[in-house]
């Protein structure tokens, strides 16, 4: 067995003894939680309506800093409904990174546009500004009325769309600024970056919109859900409208203003939702803290323990080691997993997925060569704290 991987079944066996499987990252209950979700059972209030969706987005808001929040049934929903009150939709494009997971293609493909797939930095694992730029420069043409289109597709090029990779920080002030020099719309796929900051402030602040997920496997969870954060007031009024199915209140007519979608969350899942994020400043102190404990065990070892770069505080949702190469990556993976300790790859990047095989893209040398190397560590924020 190579020393890698010794060095983390040891590790982790000294944390959890026996033989039982260790999952990459699992979510944590406690009795708030089945408190809640036993009082809105009782309430009979378990779907879109009920008092536990507004509290659920109100403490987003002061978690975020975010002056409004949108509660919904998971993270694409809230990408998709974003980029669509945007006015983003067929023949349209969406620079985005290639180093992500799929939902973040699968939203702009639901509206119809097209992702262009760019290549990420090697600090902050998101989108490059430079390769952003330079992508812009030579690729497209400006018309007089200032918008930007594709000399390859013809499309129209209409939004950034950076991921916060690990919950690492995206250079949201570079693209921000790249953004407003070429009139686009700054959207984050923040999914990952619940509780991450960059100079100290929560991520998020320089965009239109960002977008949150609380899947099982995030550092809090609501099952199934997502919140959009806007500080713009007619947007965050027009995505409340689109994923309330675009009714027009009134106390018993059905009235529907046009297509839209049924996409709130469920107040079942908020009540949750309520619960993890009275425990979520302990359990960020743990994910630090396990963090912590895993740069220290990768100090001087040939993997490199992957950590953010100056300003960026990552909530350290999942941690990862960077392998010299993809012999040696597969080569932990296999043994860690034969161990029963979940370890994985970072996800196939998106120029390599077949079904978008045909999206405008860069070179992506950088997503290729961390792809090669990335291994995932057990991330479960108890880890952190035995």
């Amino acid at each position: 067995m190579s020393e890698s991987s010794r060095r983390l079944i040891d590790f982790v066996r000294e944390k959890v003894p026996g033989d039982e499987l260790v999952p990459l990252h699992e979510p944590e209950f406690g009795p708030r939680d089945f408190e809640l979700v036993n009082e809105t059972l009782k309430s009979t209030f378990v779907s879109s309506v009920g008092e536990f969706v507004g509290r659920f987005e109100q403490e987003i808001c002061r978690l975020t800093s975010s002056d409004y929040a949108i509660a919904v049934v998971n993270g694409t929903a809230g990408l998709h409904t974003v980029l669509y009150a945007l006015g983003i939709g067929p023949g349209d494009l969406v620079i985005t990174q290639s180093l992500t997971f799929i939902a973040t293609c699968n939203s702009i493909l639901q509206t119809g546009a097209a992702p262009v797939l760019l290549d990420v930095d090697r600090h902050s694992l998101s989108l490059d500004p430079v390769a952003v730029r330079q992508w812009l420069s030579s690729h497209c043409k400006v018309d007089d009325q200032g918008h930007v289109y594709s000399i390859e597709s013809g499309g129209r090029v209409k939004a950034i769309m950076p991921m916060h990779t690990f919950g690492f920080p995206a250079d949201l002030p570079s693209l921000s600024s790249i953004a407003e020099e070429w009139g686009l719309e700054l959207i984050a796929d923040a999914a990952e970056a619940l509780g991450s900051t960059l100079d100290a402030t929560p991520v998020g602040k320089e965009c239109s919109a960002s977008v949150y997920s609380f899947n099982g496997n995030k550092i809090i969870t609501t099952g199934g859900g997502g919140v959009i954060t806007t500080s713009n007031e007619n947007l965050a009024r027009r995505l409340k409208f689109l994923t309330t199915t675009a009714k027009i209140n009134h106390p018993w007519e059905f009235e529907h203003e046009e297509m839209a979608f049924n996409y709130r969350l469920p107040n079942l899942n908020a009540a949750l939702g309520v619960a993890q994020l009275e425990a979520f400043p302990d359990r960020l102190i743990l994910k630090h803290a396990l963090a912590d404990q895993y740069k220290e065990l990768w100090q001087d070892s040939e993997c490199l323990f992957l950590q953010p770069g100056p300003g960026a505080r990552s909530n350290d949702w999942l941690n990862n080691i960077l392998c010299k190469d993809r012999q040696q990556r597969d080569e932990v993976l296999a043994e860690t997993n034969a161990a029963n300790i979940a370890t994985r790859p970072v996800w196939n990047p998106m120029h390599k997925q077949r079904f978008l095989s045909s999206c405008e893209r860069d070179e992506n040398q950088v997503t290729e060569w961390l792809a090669d190397r990335i291994v995932s560590l057990p991330s479960s924020a108890y880890l952190g704290g035995r």
